[in-house]
């Protein structure tokens, strides 16, 4: 596999617009941010992949761990991911926490409470802040932010794809939280008030670790603050259409327009640093 091919494709859900930005990187933080997206998105398959997917995961784990130890393994991308993490300092932790999220998809289909979504959340979401943390070297003090900023980019994702893991039998938000007995669209039209209730509360979950991850944009320098402040801006932007109505997760995919997205770039490159770092980016409506 010639990594200079490798593309992003359907990587986990929220976490597929923060490796987007990676295309406004210089060359080696570009390609770097590829071979994490590439081994997430692989780690993790895809949720109706069948009964296979015990043993192909199974493999994957046993070929990185075999390149962590320095052993040559035949996988080019997991040998290339593994050059990375000793490069840019990557926990272990980080990356069975990965392998573990991954996991949970073959055993668990309902998620009940926030602390069961939270199991899941630390390797699909906050350990991809991690990686892009490490990636742009920024220092120890952005690695809660930064964790923060993928947990609630991950979540948001959750929430806008509910249709579609309601089509796999898979709910990761915690249901637990609702008398409703599951989300699918039957049940939640029945009782409107509460599925309405239900999500808005899961979007104000978000916003708090949103808030919580703008943290992070005083350790960035300014070229590397716009992409991700851009993602970052074009998911809260997600999260108001949604609020608005909450019903439009069983209708469409909410997302911004390529042109909304370069807009956001363009006012974000044109912000001075200090009101970029300072001031979370107003939704547009």
């Amino acid at each position: 596999m010639n990594l200079s091919l490798l593309r992003c494709h359907a990587f986990r859900r929220g976490n597929r617009t923060l490796f987007n930005s990676r295309l406004f990187f210089s060359g080696e933080v570009r390609h770097d941010m590829r071979v994490v997206c590439e081994f997430a998105r692989t780690a993790a398959g895809h949720q109706d992949s069948g009964p296979h997917r015990r043993e192909e995961l199974a493999g994957f784990r046993e070929r990185y761990e075999t390149a962590r130890r320095g052993h040559p393994t035949g996988d080019e991308l997991i040998e290339a991911f593994c050059e990375l993490e000793q490069r840019r300092g990557f926990r272990y932790s980080w990356t069975d926490a990965l392998l573990h999220s991954a996991e949970l998809e073959l055993d668990k289909s309902v998620y009940y409470t926030i602390d069961e979504s939270l199991e899941y959340l630390y390797g699909a979401g906050d350990v991809i802040g991690l990686y892009i943390a490490a990636i742009l070297r920024l220092p120890p003090e952005a690695q809660r932010p930064a964790q923060m900023l993928g947990r609630a980019m991950e979540y948001l994702g959750l929430i806008r794809d509910l249709e579609e893991h309601n089509s796999f039998g898979r709910c990761y938000l915690p249901i637990g939280e609702t008398t409703l007995a599951n989300l699918e669209y039957p049940t939640v039209v029945e009782d409107a008030p509460e599925f309405m209730r239900y999500l808005n509360a899961q979007l104000e979950r978000y916003h708090q670790w949103r808030r919580e991850a703008e943290g992070l944009y005083r350790f960035m320098a300014k070229r590397t603050l716009v992409p991700i402040k851009t993602a970052a801006d074009m998911h809260a932007w997600t999260a108001r259409r949604i609020e608005l109505n909450p019903f439009v997760v069983y209708e469409r995919r909410v997302e911004p327009s390529r042109l909304r997205v370069a807009w956001a770039a363009l006012r974000n490159m044109l912000r001075p640093a200090g009101r970029l770092d300072r001031e979370p980016q107003a939704a547009q409506h």
